[in-house]
């Protein structure tokens, strides 16, 4: 059971990575005319397997495991400034922000994890 953990928190931070690059993407090309943000969504990544269900019952169906590369970079549909770019900066900041905080996270509970199993082999 706790391996899963490990794995799970191990694709919540390889997931927020891969969001990182697509909000600085976004960043860097807020002043690119016709460009549209893209964005890929928690949800997804919740939907994705990235939090498996626990099987319960021999006839219960695992569900894959999550690839990151499953995961669908989408476009934002928001209406665009006159030169066609849709990106603002404020949204991106922000977006950025909630996913550092993310990041964050899963790195302190695998790392609280990882002393779970230090603190373990040097009892036994």
């Amino acid at each position: 059971m706790t391996q899963d953990i490990g794995n799970i928190l191990e694709r919540l931070i390889s997931f927020t990575q891969k969001r990182h690059g697509v909000i600085a993407s976004n960043i860097a090309n807020s002043d690119t005319p016709d460009y549209k943000a893209k964005d890929i969504r928690f949800e997804d990544f919740l939907n994705g397997g990235g939090l498996p269900l626990m099987i319960t019952n021999d006839k219960d169906i695992d569900a894959p495991p999550a690839d990151l590369s499953d995961y669908s970079v989408e476009l934002d549909s928001s209406q665009p400034w006159k030169d066609g770019n849709n990106v603002e900066i404020d949204t991106e900041v922000a977006k950025m922000n909630e996913n550092v905080i993310l990041y964050e996270a899963g790195i302190k509970l695998l790392g609280s994890e990882m002393s779970m199993y230090r603190s373990a082999m040097k009892r036994t």
